[in-house]
């Protein structure tokens, strides 16, 4: 369509959420399928913070917010990032969007210009450089290894900064791989940075909680404290507090950035949801004894599908340390044929054909930037997750 803008042919839509939406037609179908695709916990909001919301309803809370979020919800997150990642922040270096896409895409609006570079490691979430493109950037992508476990390494790094090199965005623990930096790992990365002092961070700890075995979080300015006046931490209650639909992403950074994205944010959505923000009020300064439990499901998920996918013919899964999904290698199963009669060619004609021939919906490692591989999210029961992967095996089984 002509009167379109040219920026829309830059962007391609969310494969998550086109799989997603799949899984869902074929369900309403009547087919019998197992949605592996969606990064959504399974579990209610705890109730504490349901309780908080409705009291913030009965109390009125229900008019227009300050654009960078309420007061409470700003201290909450202050205290926060001192606590749990010893960061000081003053609430007024702090801002709440409608979730975490927007915290991502005020920054990128509020910083490019043309021709300005941003650094994204891949695998990376889907929106990272449909976001970059979308603001008139260009992503610059280093691909990381399955022999690196998916982490970044320094030299390729330091290869891809350039003069227009204008932020990287950092997701740990990442989505799609699961993949993990400990505090070591985050060092040769923080020191790369700090040589080069016109690139700004964007760290994406969305996951931050949700760390298995003895793992300890830690996030880039805490690594490298030197880099604080140029990073922007991100973080939400979506996925540790199972609170998706709320739609609550927060940030801390600099002054002048902050200033930035609140103007952006102004002319865009303004304050995010009322309720929403008492409600992750509650999130950040209530009880978090549900963490453990949450904790304690997911890390038996994930033994569960690593086990099992790697007992799959042709299919080789690494065992990550935080988020819920896996991103195993379908690289040596490149070439067979399906019982369909179809050669099954990338990754996505193989999780394509996955869900013809079994009804197990997971999303190609390609449209996240690397490949072969898919991504299995382990947010679903026990059951389900055993039944898909019995599927899963009996597919890869089947190739010829």
């Amino acid at each position: 369509m002509a009167f379109l803008a040219d920026a829309l042919s830059r962007v391609k839509p969310s494969a998550t959420i086109v799989m997603t939406q799949k899984a869902r037609d074929l369900k309403a179908q009547g087919r019998d399928v197992i949605s592996l695709s969606v990064g959504e916990p399974d579990f209610d909001t705890p109730d504490n913070i349901k309780e908080a919301a409705i009291a913030a309803i009965r109390r009125g809370e229900t008019k227009y917010t300050p654009v960078p979020g309420i007061t409470p919800l700003r201290e909450a997150i202050a205290k926060k990032f001192k606590r749990e990642n010893g960061l000081d922040y003053k609430a007024s270096q702090t801002i709440v969007c409608t979730g975490g896409k927007q915290v991502i895409y005020n920054a990128l609006l509020a910083t490019l210009n043309p021709g300005d570079e941003v650094i994204v490691p891949t695998p990376y979430w889907v929106s990272y450089p449909e976001m970059v493109g979308l603001c008139g950037g260009t992503p610059v992508f280093v691909e990381t290894t399955m022999e690196h476990d998916f982490k970044l390494q320094a030299e390729p790094l330091e290869r891809a900064i350039t003069p227009k090199t204008k932020w990287i965005i950092f997701n740990s623990p990442s989505n799609p791989s699961g993949a993990a930096y400990t505090r070591a790992e985050m060092a040769t990365i923080t020191d790369v940075l700090v040589r080069h002092p016109h690139v700004w961070v964007l760290t994406d700890d969305m996951y931050e909680h949700l760390v298995y075995g003895d793992f300890e979080f830690v996030t880039p300015a805490q690594v490298e404290p030197s880099l604080y006046e140029r990073t922007l931490t991100m973080n939400g209650v979506s996925k540790a507090y199972a609170m998706t639909g709320w739609r609550i992403g927060y940030a801390a950074g600099p002054d002048g950035l902050i200033k930035a994205m609140d103007f952006v944010q102004g002319q865009q959505t303004s304050g995010a949801c009322s309720v929403s923000q008492w409600a992750a009020v509650e999130a950040l300064d209530g009880p978090q004894d549900h963490l453990p439990v949450f904790r304690k499901a997911f890390e038996e998920r994930r033994d569960l599908v690593v086990s099992m996918l790697n007992q799959a013919n042709g299919l080789k899964c690494p065992k990550p340390e935080g988020a819920f999904y896996v991103y195993p290698s379908c690289a040596a199963l490149i070439g067979k044929s399906a019982p369909s009669g179809k050669i099954i060619a990338t990754d996505e004609d193989f999780v394509s054909e996955l869900l013809e021939s079994e009804g197990v919906a997971a999303v190609h490692g390609s449209a996240f930037g690397l490949g072969p591989n898919l991504r299995i999210s382990y947010a679903t029961s026990n059951e389900n997750l055993e039944e898909a992967c019995r599927r899963v095996q009996r597919f890869c089984g089947s190739l010829r």
